[in-house]
């Protein structure tokens, strides 16, 4: 048992680098992936590792980014991209959207696209609108891409690895605040893969159900921990993958609870939370309730470049006590 505590950005790297030495066709470009070591530091020292040939520094152009790792897929290469900021992604959607989510499929499977685009999103540093957002609802929209959202080190890691195998693409989202915290849980040595599609019971209780997304899934860990202390114990549910998504913990949790609250730090409108309502909606379990559902995510608005407004648009640490409080003591 590993007793290693990583940071994700660490983490990350280091699933980076197993599948560099496990596989020649894996390679890693984009902006500043190289001598520069990726925008928030992650690829590091990967440049001087492993050279220029499998750590490629771009142009700021990500359709032609996309574009090229597209056909570096479809050429027997296992391309890792890296955008700078997920909000970039819009630049290359038709790669992504129209190509890459496609080309499996309308060749009637004669042909993979093992792509994973790797990149950053969330609120918290400051940058303001367009370098803040979270665009998972995008990705999961779009039959033929799975989408990864991981909350902690080692889960990071061993997702990726995942990622990396997987014959066709996947787009792997990293919250900027998450890069440089240690997770709870130490990782894992070696090549250790978590599968896809397998959502994590973080804790168990009896009172409340949570699901939560990427950043939020340690914030709701802090107020289930705070809440524990007056005897109310909380079911934390990180579903990882949000497509495909594993609802069965959510089911069998809220036939245990009778109450649940989604948390994400993007926008509610259209957010990924609404699906994991609508699946419980449509399932037997939805007749164990004994509660409306809570649903708390980010202020439908730009994110604000005033810290104070930024902190205010996002769910936080208190608003997320008061509402599991709430919930409990309002419905017995």
């Amino acid at each position: 048992m590993s007793d290693r505590m990583l940071t994700m950005a660490e983490a990350v790297r280091e699933a980076m680098t197993i599948a560099f030495e496990e596989r020649p066709e894996v390679f890693l470009l984009g902006e500043d992936v190289g001598i520069y070591g990726g925008a928030f530091g992650v690829s590091a020292d990967m440049y001087h590792k492993f050279g220029a040939d499998r750590v490629l520094d771009t142009p700021i152009a990500e359709l032609g980014i996309v574009g090229a790792a597209v056909g570096a897929a479809l050429s027997g290469m296992r391309p890792i991209v890296e955008i700078q900021f997920s909000d970039f992604t819009a630049q290359a959607m038709d790669q992504i959207a129209n190509q890459a989510a496609k080309i499996h499929f309308m060749l009637g499977g004669a042909l993979h696209v093992p792509m994973v685009l790797r990149t950053p999103q969330g609120s918290g540093t400051g940058a303001a609108a367009q370098h803040s957002q979270n665009l998972e609802p995008w990705f999961a929209s779009v039959p033929g891409l799975k989408v990864v959202v991981p909350s902690n080190p080692a889960d990071a890691k061993g997702l990726l690895l995942s990622a990396i195998d997987d014959p066709n693409p996947v787009i792997f989202l990293e919250h900027k605040l998450l890069y440089k915290i240690p997770g709870r849980d130490p990782v894992p040595e070696g090549a250790t893969r978590i599968p896809l599609g397998v959502s994590k019971v973080v804790r168990e209780g009896k009172d409340l159900t949570i699901v939560a997304t990427g950043i939020m899934v340690n914030k709701c860990y802090e107020v289930a921990e705070k809440l524990a202390a007056e005897g109310i114990t909380i079911t934390l549910i990180d579903p990882r993958t949000i497509s495909p998504l594993d609802m069965n913990p959510v089911f069998e949790s809220v036939e245990k609870t009778g109450r649940l609250m989604v948390v994400q730090e993007g926008p509610a409108q259209a957010g990924f939370i609404n699906e994991v309502i609508a699946q419980l909606a449509g399932s037997s379990s939805f007749g164990s309730l004994i509660a409306p559902i809570k649903r708390l995510a980010g202020m439908n608005i730009p994110i604000p470049y005033a810290p104070q407004l930024e902190k205010a648009a996002v769910p936080q640490i208190e608003d997320i006590e008061i509402a599991a409080r709430e919930i409990v003591k309002n419905w017995r």
